[in-house]
């Protein structure tokens, strides 16, 4: 015996021009017997009652209703209206049933702005770098972690220092390149704008160098360039390593001196950050950088770079003066002269 279900899906296939013969097999139906409920008008009764015997039931009415049209007209007004304060005006209008009914009617009708696509893509390997700043308060002072991602394998290189400066930037880049054993192709600046900018001006997301750090950037052979351009529409060009580093390295822990800080870090990058499963590359930054990106990166400089000024140069020779022969005279010689 075949049930009703089954009859009107066979139907709906009957429909959409398959074959007997393969509904038969699909089925277990004898060609026949599907035959004859196609001559004898069975499978279209068979529908109608099926109809009748799903009809929806009557919706309910709630003591919401009456007062909808003038929640929908105050939204498409005023998209952002909170529930809490559309619940008080239909109570001003006679409304008497309760808030969860209006905030659940809230939810489901309010206005969505359109989400703008995210474009999702990765750099090739030894392709970028990202270079961030984030300011920790500890009982000693503020300290500055700059921290260095390399884009394609997501290996992370941290250093806590006191200040936030040139010479500390180029002290931290020179320790991640040793660290990475290369320079990424370019490196991306977002927070330390002002550290490696040489003014205020400029507009949008364009950086101003100064001639210190192109001359650095020159010495190691990658390009500096900012993040703001991709921030809006290219997830996971841009790392967040900065809240990683708060909530999964710093919050909870206690440190003792500058030191102590460091040594922690380095710790918690070797043990955990570091060999991590990644959540967007669904790798551990480590063996991707291993398998990838180490020899993809480019060479080290031959020195660390020098900064101008930083060594003072070497003192002229003084020439010695020609010596003078003075002779010495009694003063009855030079009374003689004087005559």
């Amino acid at each position: 015996m075949h049930g009703w279900e089954t009859r009107m899906r066979l139907k709906h296939y009957l429909d959409q021009g398959v074959s007997k013969a393969e509904l038969s097999r699909r089925f277990g139906v004898s060609p026949r017997t599907i035959h004859h409920w196609i001559k004898t008008g069975q499978l279209d009764r068979d529908l109608a009652a099926g109809r009748t015997r799903q009809a929806p039931r009557p919706r309910r009415r709630h003591k919401l209703d009456p007062y909808k049209g003038i929640i929908d007209d105050r939204l498409r007004e005023f998209p952002k209206l909170s529930a809490q304060r559309l619940f008080a005006e239909v109570q001003e209008a006679g409304y008497s049933g309760g808030y969860g009914r209006v905030y659940d009617y809230v939810r489901e009708v309010r206005p969505r702005e359109p989400v703008e696509p995210v474009e999702r893509f990765e750099t090739p390997p030894g392709r970028q770098g990202q270079v961030d700043f984030g300011t920790f308060t500890l009982p000693w002072g503020r300290r500055h972690a700059l921290l260095v991602v390399l884009g394609h394998s997501r290996l992370l290189w941290l250093r806590f220092y006191p200040r936030q400066t040139m010479a500390v930037l180029i002290d931290g880049l020179e320790g991640a390149f040793a660290r990475f054993g290369g320079v990424p192709q370019e490196l991306l600046f977002d927070q330390m704008r002002s550290v490696v900018q040489s003014d205020g001006r400029g507009d949008g997301g364009e950086l101003i160098l100064n001639a210190e750090f192109l001359r650095f950037a020159a010495h190691w052979g990658f390009m500096p360039r900012s993040c703001r351009p991709y921030r809006a529409r290219t997830k996971g060009k841009v790392e967040r390593p900065i809240r990683y580093l708060r909530e999964n390295f710093f919050y909870g822990r206690t440190f003792v001196n500058d030191a102590d800080l460091n040594e922690q870090a380095a710790g918690w990058l070797d043990g955990t950050a570091n060999v991590r499963l990644h959540g967007t590359t669904g790798e551990r930054p480590v063996e991707r950088f291993e398998r990838d990106e180490r020899s993809a990166l480019g060479p080290l400089a031959g020195r660390p770079y020098r900064r101008l000024g930083a060594s003072q140069a070497a003192a002229p020779a003084v020439r010695p003066r020609p010596a003078v022969e003075v002779q010495r005279r009694s003063l009855k010689d030079y009374a003689e002269v004087a005559q």
